[in-house]
């Protein structure tokens, strides 16, 4: 385990640009969709704001929808019909085109406390699908990490306050998994038929660094975390080690994923919410950080 010390190198301003200036409340989910357009779009939602934005990579601009209920995260479907995605309270196949989303079937979802709401996922090599919950109050405890292989739902890790940002190493043999109420990053041996063991405290934050939020693995085994509160996203070693941060112009910074035709650029969400005084808090960023990404692996229903 390792609690974050000081950055090997810190990365302010002109590398990082401003994809898209607005104020999306609670931005969250980055996905890119290399199929999308013609060179690519980014789907990101507003969890508060009840939003979905498609942002084009080819002309820049970012178009969104009301939802009539929060979206949390949308996952790519492997027979190439739409998404799963995580509402606030269920799990709903949903289509996306030129006239926006569609909510035309639904899954099995676990039964979560009253209060509780679905936050965070990401999709594995084999094509299952890990995702959490979190009380919407705070209330420690609350929350857990499910697993949906197939059509096999298990709860498999329970009591977490805000259960975030899961993400595979490239070997997929680990599996980091947040508790951002706790300040906590986990790291789980990732077996090949999807079952975790070794729980581990991977990272611990503290003070001005802020909480971890969302996250992903590049393709050399760095893992970029998103600090809530923190202005910044860094990157860790597999070993823990700090080793290279990103300054934002926005102090809630919420996830990030790697996309773009070579994924080698870096998107990067934030929130607006209770930062009226920043002026691009909400925004939606971009830097090229000097690693490829991973493409995002479709869920097999």
């Amino acid at each position: 385990m390792s609690r974050l010390g000081g950055e090997r190198r810190m990365v302010e301003g002109s590398m990082i640009q401003c994809a898209w200036r607005g104020r999306a409340q609670l931005g969250e989910g980055p996905l890119w969709c290399p199929e999308r357009g013609e060179a690519g779009q980014l789907l990101f939602v507003d969890i508060l704001g009840r939003t979905l934005y498609v942002h084009d990579s080819a002309d820049g601009t970012t178009r969104g929808w009301a939802l009539d209920e929060a979206c949390c995260w949308l996952a790519p479907r492997a027979d190439g019909d739409g998404f799963i995605a995580g509402l606030a309270s269920r799990l709903v196949h949903l289509r996306l085109d030129e006239n926006g989303p569609r909510i035309v079937g639904g899954w099995t979802t676990p039964k979560e406390p009253a209060g509780n709401r679905f936050n965070d996922a990401t999709v594995d090599a084999q094509g299952r699908l890990w995702f959490g919950s979190m009380s919407e109050s705070g209330e420690p405890g609350r929350g857990a990490l499910y697993r949906l292989d197939g059509a096999n739902l298990r709860r498999v890790d329970p009591g977490y306050g805000v259960a975030n940002g899961p993400a595979v190493s490239p070997d997929e043999s680990t599996l980091y998994h947040s508790d951002t109420a706790a300040g906590v990053v986990y790291a789980f041996d990732l077996s090949a038929d999807g079952e975790l063991s070794g729980k581990r405290e991977h990272l611990r934050y503290h003070g001005t660094q802020g909480y971890p939020d969302g996250m992903t693995c590049d393709a050399e085994g760095g893992l970029w975390v998103a600090h809530w509160g923190g202005g910044r996203v860094s990157r860790f070693l597999p070993d823990g080690t700090l080793d290279e941060t990103l300054i934002l112009p926005a102090s809630r910074v919420t996830s990030c994923t790697f996309g773009g035709p070579e994924l080698d650029q870096l998107y990067i969400t934030t929130a607006a919410d209770g930062r009226d005084q920043e002026a691009l808090a909400g925004s939606l960023f971009r830097v090229a950080p000097g690693v490829r990404g991973l493409p995002s692996p479709a869920y097999i229903a």
